[in-house]
């Protein structure tokens, strides 16, 4: 598979509407979802509900759906209570972190080495390590971004350093609970077995995130403007052509994550109940309450809880996380 048709993925169009358009969707998905919206500000915020819109391809039942999925997902998952000690084995390896360096757009990124050692042999912490790592980019992303860079390097990569059932439920993971967070994949000196994977990986990747994905290869031309285009080479790490030769360092990491840690537990316990309190960066006014109010607050979660999974029965069959059997 050489470059040039790697890059055909590029070659899909996207659906756009005019800012009252979309504003005039927008309105419609807040009111097929009802007074739930005003329980997860954050979450229904214009911005968040047009990313999951988008991922819809601009249908509103679609976007719903997968908005009422998400706060079902947080309410079970609850990424926000994840915290470094809780990943440190799977992230000391360096296998996934966050860079300490932003693309030239201003976006964060995270490095995966999916062909080296692995922290742990569970799937379900690598996927809290996962979900942990997308809520702390989205944590620092600045108010003028809502995407992250994925980059990807395959050294020493094989069939066996990930399945495709794991392959699987990162998808389900980053398109169903995290749309439009993704910016741009580099996948990043591939070997040639690799189009083999992609090809039974397919069926569950969305065209969207399929035309973010960017291969990139180290005595290609053309990638090597690619990487100089998006990257400083100074802070890059050399093992993407970079001139950075310190890599990951776990002690300074670990320290960066738990000061983040800090921040997430600040904000949480400044009062305010709802379950995605990151998307999009914005912080919300919270609101103090005493004991009565918070035993409030959790009767009232439980409620919209129970609401959102007698939702669930009705939509079951119909679309999960916005995927149909035939992508997954």
């Amino acid at each position: 598979m050489d470059l040039k048709r790697k890059m055909s993925f590029k070659k899909l169009k996207e659906k756009t509407l005019s800012p009252e358009q979309q504003q005039a969707k927008i309105g419609e998905v807040k009111k097929i979802i009802g007074p739930i919206v005003d329980k997860f500000p954050s979450l229904y915020s214009d911005a968040s509900v047009l990313r999951y819109l988008k991922a819809g391809k601009y249908s509103t039942k679609k976007a719903a759906k997968m908005l009422k999925r998400t706060i079902k997902w947080r309410f079970e998952f609850k990424p926000e209570k994840i915290r470094w000690d809780d990943i440190s084995q799977e992230a000391a390896t360096g296998t996934l972190y966050r860079a300490d360096y932003l693309d030239k757009q201003g976006r964060i990124v995270l490095v995966m080495r999916p062909g080296g050692i692995q922290g742990t042999n569970s799937a379900s912490v690598q996927i809290k390590y996962l979900v942990y790592c997308l809520e702390n980019a989205i944590l620092n992303l600045s108010s003028n971004q809502e995407q992250m860079v994925w980059l990807i390097d395959f050294e020493g990569w094989s069939t066996s350093s990930i399945s495709l059932k794991f392959t699987k439920e990162i998808a389900q993971v980053l398109q169903g609970h995290y749309p439009e967070r993704l910016g741009l994949a580099i996948f990043y000196n591939p070997p040639k077995i690799f189009e083999s994977f992609l090809k039974m990986a397919k069926p569950f990747l969305e065209p969207s995130t399929l035309k973010k994905v960017t291969f990139a290869y180290p005595n290609n031309s053309r990638s090597c403007i690619l990487i100089e285009e998006l990257f400083d080479k100074d802070k890059l790490e050399t093992y993407f052509g970079g001139k950075n030769t310190a890599g990951f360092n776990y002690e300074a990491y670990a320290q960066k994550m738990r000061e983040d840690d800090q921040k997430m537990s600040n904000f949480i316990d400044s009062g305010c109940s709802s379950p995605s309190n990151y998307f999009n960066n914005d912080v919300n006014e919270s609101q103090h309450s005493d004991d009565n109010d918070s035993e409030d607050e959790i009767s009232g979660d439980e409620a919209v809880c129970s609401n959102l999974k007698e939702d669930d029965e009705i939509i079951q069959g119909e679309m999960t996380c916005s995927h149909h059997d035939s992508k997954k």
